[in-house]
């Protein structure tokens, strides 16, 4: 299969809504160009005693709505430009649901399952330090994103608390609690998503007790949806991580499955369910389709076999342009990431304002928030998908772009 650029994507998508929102081509290449781009070979000594170098990259996309704001991921296939379009995507996912945020994401190309507990640390605080003058509470906060986690944040806030001469909270969010990080946090992501999964149901008639699901990720974000949506009583016929997927059409217990992917690394081999591919798994006959995984998921090749009433788009960018169409003209209803997976930075901004005022809510409180905050941007985007005829992706760009655009405007 051909390797798909995520940053064309992210630039083709933004091209569709400057089209719809008659924007001069001055303000184009504001939005379209990044900010800041940062990157840098960053050499560590492993355990072994050998120096082994690192690609890094900190891309700071647009600050017009507030401090920068983005994930970190270690990942073996991260580039540039993977990191650009997820910066991008963070512009107007933040504009979406309404949160005083700009743009920005790093990463570094490792494999973190390859690497040890020591070698994370020193490659983390060795990027940290690199970074320290573009990061912090008012200008930049990372925040976790895949391979990475509280943990990572907790060297991240260390190393820089030390350099700063002073303990720093609020320069990342997705902390410990113990060191400041907000109740709920964790679960942030795969909760908001599910909460958008609720209201495009409603809208949809779809009653969640009768409903079915495949989950692809097992990542953070995809075991909570999968558990989430298993609690509202909605039937999980299948899950899936990197090395593949389990089916059952009567239905899988989330919890069960996680057991038995902590016990055996997997959750391919599960007892009284069929091993398919994770290919396989977006193509099965349900309402809800949850690609929980990486980019570039649903593409031209396989989007004409999507049978799934909603695409719930918890990871970033899973589908291409050209699927977005096909899936448009089938009658898929697509909850776009920008929309479907901003609980997590919805979050990140409630620990960022707690760790401001030193305070800290209850996980009731950060949830309650959380859910007002989704339902409200679920709503306005739904309401422009209705009055301009356009699918929920534009639809979402236009309110997101447009509120940029505004502010920008005031400058």
């Amino acid at each position: 299969m051909t390797k798909i650029n995520p940053y064309k994507n992210a630039l083709r998508q933004f091209e569709k809504v400057a089209k719809k929102l008659k924007l001069n081509k001055d303000l184009i290449v504001n939005l379209t160009k990044p900010e800041r781009i940062w990157q840098k070979e960053i050499a560590i000594k492993m355990d072994n005693g050998i120096k082994k170098s690192f690609s890094a990259f900190r891309v700071q996309h647009n600050n017009f709505r507030g401090p920068f704001k983005g994930g970190i991921r270690y990942h073996p296939d991260v580039t540039l430009d993977e990191v650009k379009a997820l910066a991008m995507w963070m512009t107007w996912k933040c504009a979406v649901v309404d949160i005083p945020f700009g743009g920005a994401k790093g990463g570094i190309k490792c494999d973190p399952k390859k690497l040890s507990l020591n070698e994370r640390e020193r490659l983390t605080k060795k990027y940290t330090e690199e970074i320290f003058n573009i990061i912090g509470p008012h200008k930049d906060i990372p925040a976790p994103d895949v391979g990475t986690d509280g943990q990572v944040m907790a060297w991240i806030l260390e190393t820089y608390s030390k350099k700063a001469g002073e303990n720093t909270p609020a320069v990342v969010t997705g902390k410990p609690l113990e060191l400041g990080g907000s109740e709920g946090r964790i679960e942030a992501t795969g909760r908001g998503c599910v909460v958008t999964i609720q209201e495009a149901a409603r809208n949809l008639d779809i009653d969640s007790s009768k409903a079915t699901a495949a989950v692809q990720g097992c990542g953070n974000v995809g075991s909570v949806a999968a558990q989430l949506l298993h609690n509202l009583g909605v039937k999980i016929i299948a899950l899936s991580d990197s090395k593949g997927g389990i089916y059952n059409p009567s239905g899988l217990n989330p919890s069960d499955v996680f057991e038995h992917k902590k016990e055996t690394g997997s959750v391919i081999d599960y007892q009284g369910a069929k091993n398919i591919t994770n290919e396989e798994l977006l193509t099965l006959p349900c309402d809800v389709l949850v690609p929980a995984a990486l980019e570039n998921q649903i593409t031209q090749e396989n989007a004409h076999n999507i049978k799934a009433r909603i695409v719930a788009e918890a990871a970033n960018g899973p589908t291409t342009p050209e699927a977005d169409l096909i899936l448009e003209s089938q009658g898929t209803f697509v909850i776009p990431d920008v929309l479907c997976n901003a609980g997590g930075v919805v979050v990140s901004y409630f620990e960022w304002q707690q760790n401001l005022k030193r305070e800290h809510w209850t996980e009731e409180e950060v949830n309650e928030k959380l859910e007002k905050k989704m339902v409200g941007a679920f709503k306005k985007v739904y309401e422009i998908h209705r009055e301009h005829n356009v699918d929920m992706r534009l639809a979402a760009y236009m309110l997101g772009v447009k509120r940029v655009v505004e502010v920008a405007g005031m400058m």
